[in-house]
């Protein structure tokens, strides 16, 4: 099976302006598949901005609104997968969300984040109660998770038993917090087993500044690529043949002792 080429796209965007940040995706989805990416990431909450306060509501919208059928065009133009991150309303709840469509704009899996961060976020939000969602993406087992989320290791590991391949994070991580990039997010690649997408916000929203540092994650461990602090389009190769070969040198799966593991829930 040939490498899954993989845009993370480290931005963001334009807080408040849904209309702007559709642009700004369509030219990032350009940009990705000129690059040969079958696969584009988007920060947590890319398409409203995460700072936006009490515009939560008005600019919330179910998983298959206006939005959700501009991204839809935007993969199938430009021929790539997109994950994206976006205020999601369910009647009179909202959930802080992810979707991710085909290359052929067609919904694969939708994801809502189920640990909250901060006050902000408990304010507007009601957690998901779903850990796993995956999708597929040519033959890559993908999954989902936001954020805060993959700072929980039952979360990541919940994954590898699942057996998903790359997971992708959506991310509005803030400083001080650099340390979760640039260690927490390598060690759960390796400790899993699996590719890790770490996609982030950059720059200063409302009292927030965002770190950047964006990587693609190897299940050896090691860094494929990595942003700075600005905005960025990363793009590194998720590959099978290293997933196979690292899985076989790495048992940490097949020697988990679970019968020891109870109390841990």
């Amino acid at each position: 099976m040939p490498s899954l080429r993989t845009a993370l796209l480290q931005d963001s965007g334009f807080p408040g302006s849904v209309a702007r940040n559709l642009d700004a995706l369509d030219r990032a989805a350009g940009r990705a598949a000129a690059a040969g990416a079958r696969l584009l990431v988007c920060p947590e909450l890319y398409l409203t901005g995460y700072a936006i306060g009490d515009d939560v509501p008005r600019l919330a919208e179910t998983a298959d609104g206006p939005s959700a059928r501009a991204v839809a065009a935007i993969a199938a133009r430009h021929g790539l997968a997109v994950a994206y991150g976006y205020p999601e309303r369910e009647g009179g709840t909202l959930y802080n969300a992810v979707q991710l469509v085909s290359a052929a704009g067609t919904p694969l899996a939708h994801y809502r984040k189920t640990h909250l961060y901060g006050a902000f976020e408990e304010r507007w939000f009601t957690p998901g109660d779903r850990p796993v969602v995956q999708g597929e993406v040519d033959g890559v087992r993908v999954g989902l998770l936001i954020c805060y989320d993959v700072e929980f290791p039952e979360n990541v590991r919940a994954h590898a038993l699942a057996g998903t391949d790359l997971l992708l994070v959506p991310t509005a991580l803030m400083h001080p917090y650099a340390f979760v990039a640039e260690s927490l997010v390598p060690v759960r690649a390796f400790e899993n087993q699996l590719h890790l997408a770490y996609a982030n916000r950059t720059g200063t929203e409302g009292p927030f500044e965002f770190t950047g540092l964006s990587c693609l994650a190897g299940p050896d461990g090691t860094v494929l690529a990595r942003a700075g602090h600005g905005t960025e389009l990363l793009v590194g190769d998720v590959d099978p043949a290293l997933l196979a070969a690292s899985r076989a040198a790495n048992p940490y799966l097949r020697d988990r002792r679970p019968g020891l593991y109870g109390s841990l829930v």
